[in-house]
Order: structure tokens, then C-alpha cells, then sequence
């Protein structure tokens, strides 16, 4: 879908949506609460399970380590809103809830909301890629890279290498360490989480034992990691994407045009906590995520945007660099 800066009245959309959307962007206490609730009782509740069911059959737990996972996912997305500040009208509330939630998934909350933050700002610009998002070069960039550079970057977009490998790296090793250019909050925040996650580690060890909860937690992470990353990729790497030069740039546009709408069933809708009508929070991250389904369902210009079904979505793997002539994502071979 292409949108217009005004249409045949003269009239301005964007000024029609803002206004539509206005009645999403206050969050509900009560929802708030009963979706953390859901969410992080039964993921909880799982963990008392799994280790329950070792002595019972390793393919029960095995059940319930995915099924942990998907709760898992679901406490990011919470995570998520927070650093937006839409999930409850006090700031402090959640920066409270969402640096709790940011343990439980590995994740310190400031320095990952900064690069969140971030990519909001710069998504789908050729010309301020780099941060927060998935490597992405030009057809062009990557036919005058030297041998070197076009090996790394087949690598990193080899799915078994970025998903397989680059979840693990990200929650548990990118994610632990400091960086040049943060800032003394971000680097106290990332030494709190590491903290709170070696307590995690010592009293759950003492609890249950050491290995077991390594592997529990392991196994429980890194399929939620994969999931997420997936979701991520998706979110800005498929069939329809556009990008643009900085000087076509803007946000209103790339959130139509460069953010996907992943139409999953009602069940990983749930689990992914609506974050598949990815189109709609980034043209307004303020809403919460539990008003995006409803947001989708009442404003008709969202509907407009095509779909990114589960074949979509697999196709999306064979497709590697932006061809600016053609203005599609394409394969190594040039076939989009």
C-alpha cells in the first residue's frame, strides 16, 4: 500500500489516522495488570512444573519447556511496551515492572530500549542503518564488498547462523556486556541485570541444583529467543518491504510501507502479544500492545496493508539485499 500526503479532497490522512488512533493511546490499568498476570503467574507455574515433571517423563517436560518459551516471548513483549512508556500511564511504574520483566528475559532494560528507541527512529533508512535492526546491504554495497566482507555477511544471513547461533549470542552474551557510547545509566543498568541474573543463578542452583537449572533455563531461553528473533526479522525483512534514502524518508511512511502486519492465528497472536500488527505500533508505539488487534479491526486503512502469511514469511529467508533499482528485496542471485 502507498500512501499520499493528501488525497483527491486535499485533505491530509496522516492528520485523519492521528486523529483515529487517539482513543488506543491510553493504557488500561486493569488490562496492564491482568496481562501480566496471565502471563507471568503460568510462566512461574511452568517452571514449578518442569521441574516437578523430571521424575515423571522427559517428553511432559519437554512440552512444558515450549510451552514456557511462549510465555517467555509474551513477558518480552510486556518488557516492550514498557520501554515505550505505553503500558501504564506512570513512567516509574514502568520502568519498574519493565527492568523486572528485562531479568526474566536477559535483557537490560536501558541499553536495550535505547537501541529500541533508536530503530524506531531510523527503520527502513538506507542511510542510518546499523542499529537495532537486522543487517541489511544494497545489491550494489554487496557486489563491491571484496571476498571477505560477501563471506560475513552470507554468514550472518544464513539462517541456521542467525537464528541458531545469533540468539544464544544475543541474550547471553551481547546483552551482558557494556559498550563504548553508552551512557553511565545504560552501563549501571546492564552491571544491575548481570547482578540480579548471577543471584537468579545462585539461589535457583542452591534450590533445585546447579545443572538442572542450567539446562531448564537454557532450553526454556533459547527457544524464546529464536522465536523472538524471528518475529524481529519479520517485523522489517519481507516481500513487500520498502526502504528509502533519508531525504524520502519518514516515519509515517515506513511504518505502512516498511513494517510488516504477520498474520498469525488467534493462539501466537496471543503469545507474541499482537506485536504481528507491527505496521500499526510503529506508526504509534504509544499503544499498548492489547489495543493493536482492536486498533486494526476499526481503522480500515490498516487492512489495506498486505499480509505476511507463514509461506510469506519462509520465502523471506531467501531474501538477502535491497535492490534499489528495482526497489525489492532480493536473493544473492538477484531473484526477488
Amino acid at each position: 500500500m502507498k500512501t499520499t500526503e493528501k488525497d483527491n479532497l486535499g485533505v491530509n490522512p496522516w492528520m485523519v489516522i492521528n486523529k483515529n488512533i487517539e482513543k488506543y493511546l491510553n493504557p488500561s490499568v486493569g488490562r496492564s495488570i491482568w496481562q501480566i498476570a496471565n502471563t507471568f503467574i503460568p510462566y512461574i507455574g511452568l517452571w514449578i512444573l518442569i521441574v516437578y515433571s523430571l521424575s515423571v517423563s522427559y517428553w511432559l517436560t519437554a512440552f512444558l519447556i515450549l510451552l514456557a518459551a511462549g510465555f517467555l516471548v509474551r513477558l518480552f513483549i510486556i518488557f516492550h511496551d514498557c520501554g515505550h512508556g505505553s503500558y501504564f500511564k506512570s513512567q516509574k511504574l514502568n520502568r519498574t515492572v519493565g527492568m523486572f520483566f528485562g531479568i526474566l528475559a536477559f535483557t537490560p532494560y536501558d541499553k536495550w530500549h535505547n537501541q529500541h528507541m533508536r530503530h524506531h527512529g531510523s527503520v527502513g533508512n538506507l542511510d542510518k542503518r546499523g542499529v537495532g535492526d537486522v543487517w541489511t546491504l544494497t545489491k550494489e554495497e554487496y557486489l563491491a564488498s571484496n571476498k571477505w566482507n560477501r563471506l560475513k555477511y552470507r554468514i550472518y544471513r544464513n539462517p541456521l547462523v542467525m537464528f541458531g547461533i545469533g540468539s544464544l549470542y544475543v541474550f547471553l552474551i551481547q546483552n551482558r556486556l557494556t559498550q563504548s557510547g553508552m551512557t553511565r545509566k545504560e552501563i549501571v543498568n546492564v552491571w544491575i541485570t548481570n547482578a540480579a541474573l548471577a543471584v537468579l543463578f545462585i539461589v535457583m542452583g542452591l534450590t533445585i541444583g546447579f545443572g538442572t537449572f542450567v539446562i531448564i533455563q537454557l532450553s526454556i531461553l533459547y527457544i524464546a529467543a529464536i522465536s523472538g528473533l524471528w518475529l524481529f526479522y519479520l517485523q522489517h525483512q519481507y516481500e513487500d518491504v520498502s526502504w528509502f534514502r533519508n531525504k524520502d524518508w519518514n516515519y509515517r511512511t515506513v511504518a505502512l510501507e516498511g513494517s510488516s502486519f504477520v498474520k498469525f492465528p488467534k493462539l501466537l497472536q496471543w503469545f507474541s502479544g499482537n506485536i504481528g500488527f507491527h505496521h500499526i505500533h510503529h506508526l504509534n508505539s504509544r499503544i499498548p500492545n492489547y489495543y493493536l488487534s482492536k486498533c486494526y479491526r476499526e481503522n480500515k486503512i490498516f487492512k489495506e496493508v498486505k499480509p505476511v502469511t507463514f509461506l510469506l514469511a519462509l520465502k523471506s529467508l531467501r531474501l538477502r539485499l535491497w535492490d534499489e533499482q528495482i526497489q525489492k528485496m532480493v536473493t544473492f542471485s538477484g531473484r526477488h
